[in-house]
């Protein structure tokens, strides 16, 4: 089973127009204002090269949702893996960083002196 299929059937979907509505209000959207322009610019997480703007921020990702859906129509017409939202991941909980050992001992000293785990220090530090 493909990605798009595994989609699908997470919407409960069908596909076509119905499929994409779904979609789109799972994805992660952000407004950020624009100093350079005077207004928020909105993009999804999943699509971040789809962009609108608007006056406040959420008139900015009402309007961003129509590109997107477009998008999404395109690529399911082209059969391109259409992104999985943010908010259908499963995670576990498990992060594994890749430091250099100085590093590592640095951080386990420290970690050491808190009085706390390697796993809470690191917790403390990026909370």
């Amino acid at each position: 089973m493909n990605k798009n299929s595994d989609l699908k059937k997470e919407l409960g979907a069908d596909g076509g127009k119905l499929l994409f509505k779904k979609l789109i209000n799972k994805l992660t959207y952000r407004a950020e204002w624009s100093d350079d322009d005077k207004v928020y610019v909105a993009y999804a997480i999943e699509l971040p090269s789809v962009k609108a703007h608007g006056k406040t921020a959420e008139e900015a990702i009402k309007e961003v949702k129509i590109p997107i859906e477009e998008t999404l129509e395109w690529m399911s017409e082209e059969g391109e893996q259409l992104p999985e939202p943010i908010s259908l991941q499963h995670f576990k909980g498990n992060l594994t960083v890749r430091t250099t050992p100085e590093r590592h001992r640095e951080i386990a000293i420290r970690a050491a002196e808190s009085g706390v785990s390697i796993n809470q220090y690191i917790l403390s530090k990026i909370s």
